[in-house]
């Protein structure tokens, strides 16, 4: 019960600080919301997306599922997407996946997970389609930050191809798509190498998956430097 009543108290303590910098805030948020950003995150509790990018409320909208899928038969992830581009007009849409993540590994075991292996079937088809980049990885966990951002990729692939945002583009709106991979342990975002902002295919290299027009990527088994603490990177994610 302690840890319950503790975001209670942190709730206040932290209203009472954004009200003492700007007494209008929360009054000026509660008229409308104008996000510049729709962000398909992990579901994953040390993915922090407002507080590790910066964003202030009413700048972000989220939307959040296990693995960060991008599923064309998700009427959720759909429905997410047709509000925040057709009408709060959001002018990115980022997928971001994070280092350490429990569904990759899950994807990546020979066990079964139960229902939960219906959903993640599509990072199965990554790691089948790039066996090979993944298996001259050194060690398991390059090999799984490898795997993060062939995952990223490969929704934001998918993300581009789904009717809804290829509308948007034919009728002029222009979000703008990118990845992201979270790396935890240096809590450092970094670029997953892709952006695309209009209605033609997201070229990449790698071999062309032959389901639903879904394709992965091929990329360097590498995992950045963490930076040393203190030292912020000196680019910005955004």
């Amino acid at each position: 019960m302690k840890h319950y009543q503790k975001l209670i108290e942190n709730n206040k303590a932290w209203a009472d600080q954004m009200v003492a910098q700007d007494p209008e805030f929360f009054v000026k948020r509660e008229a409308k919301q104008t996000p510049h950003y729709l962000v398909i995150g992990c579901s994953d509790s040390r993915v922090p997306l407002e507080l590790m990018s910066g964003a202030l409320p009413g700048e972000m909208f989220v939307h959040r599922n296990i693995g960060n899928q991008v599923w064309e038969t998700d009427i959720n992830l759909i429905s997410v997407v047709q509000f925040a581009v057709g009408v709060l007009d959001v002018e990115h849409v980022i997928v971001c996946g994070h280092s350490n993540c429990g569904a990759l590994k899950a994807a990546q075991g020979p066990t079964t997970n139960g229902l939960i292996d219906n959903w993640l079937s599509d990072i199965r088809n990554v790691i089948r389609w790039n066996a090979s980049e993944l298996h001259a990885c050194p060690t398991d966990e390059t090999r799984l930050h490898l795997l993060s951002r062939l995952n990223v990729m490969q929704q934001v692939g998918v993300l581009s191809r789904m009717p809804i945002i290829r509308d948007f583009w034919t009728r002029g709106k222009r979000p703008m798509l990118h990845g992201w991979v979270y790396d935890i342990g240096a809590a450092q975002l970094s670029d997953a190498g892709h952006t695309n902002d209009g209605p033609r295919p997201l070229a990449r290299p790698g071999p062309v998956s032959p389901l639903l027009g879904r394709f992965s990527t091929s990329r360097p088994c590498h995992r950045p430097a963490r930076p040393a603490r203190g030292h912020p990177s000196p680019s910005s994610p955004r």
